[in-house]
């Protein structure tokens, strides 16, 4: 079997999955110490919490008694949610590469940072609900300083934004997913690619809200009984089958 014009039994054996599915993407090959931290980047956000919007559905598919696959499936796809999923990733990224070239050209970051807040009214990456410090960032910092990945020009570049953000009294500080953009920049993955291999990224702690549901009396996750139910539409209608005049 080839894989990109090379023998995937062969040339490509010892590759692990995450390394064969960059490469499936990019068509390159990334250092051992990138690759740790691209792992790192799926470990430290697969959290088994089924308060979480996409672990919820897979833990509702559980409780429907659907299919592992189907639950998987599902919970993925509503995970390109344009707030807190893959749209913010790639606004993240995009607007990393954007900020590079305007400074590039003799442009100013706090005029940047300015304009985008007021035609945006906010900038990817930056700020977090309910608290304004990100758990996950501590740790990726910490491994990505340890495989010397923490001196690039797109993640000084996120320092920067971050610096603007505060000294503006914005309260808006990095999270994950500037954190994260800015270290795929620096790996030199376009929004595209990077898109492409965040895709899994939430998958490890979707399985045990679906298998923990599973384990539960059918359909008893988040029962709400049709009397919570303020529905306004029209009323109960009577369809037709497809050969009735």
């Amino acid at each position: 079997m080839i894989f990109r014009g090379q023998d995937l039994h062969a040339d490509l054996k010892d590759m692990d999955w995450v390394e064969l599915f960059v490469f499936g993407i990019t068509g390159r090959r990334f250092t051992p110490e990138q690759l740790r931290l691209m792992h790192a980047l799926w470990t430290y956000t697969s959290y088994p919490d089924t308060r979480i919007w996409n672990n919820r559905v897979a833990a509702l598919a559980g409780s429907a008694r659907s299919s592992g696959t189907l639950a998987m499936a599902a919970a993925l796809a509503v995970s390109e949610a344009s707030i807190y999923g893959r749209g913010i990733d790639i606004r993240a990224i995009e607007f990393l590469y954007r900020a590079q070239k305007h400074l590039d050209a003799g442009g100013n970051l706090d005029d940047l940072v300015s304009r985008e807040l007021k035609k945006q009214r906010s900038i990817a990456g930056y700020g977090r609900p309910l608290i304004s410090v990100d758990e996950r960032i501590a740790p990726l910092l910490a491994l990505a300083h340890k495989e010397k990945l923490d001196q690039g020009p797109f993640l000084q570049l996120a320092y920067s934004l971050d610096e603007v953000l505060e000294r503006g009294r914005w309260r808006l500080r990095m999270n994950y997913a500037g954190l994260a953009a800015a270290l795929a920049a620096d790996f030199g993955l376009s929004p595209r690619e990077y898109y492409l291999y965040l895709f899994p990224a939430f998958l490890a702690g979707m399985t045990p809200c679906h298998l923990e549901a599973l384990e539960r009396t059918e359909g008893t996750l988040l029962p709400l009984p049709c009397s919570l139910l303020d529905y306004q539409g029209p009323t109960q209608r009577t369809w037709r089958h497809h050969n009735e005049s």
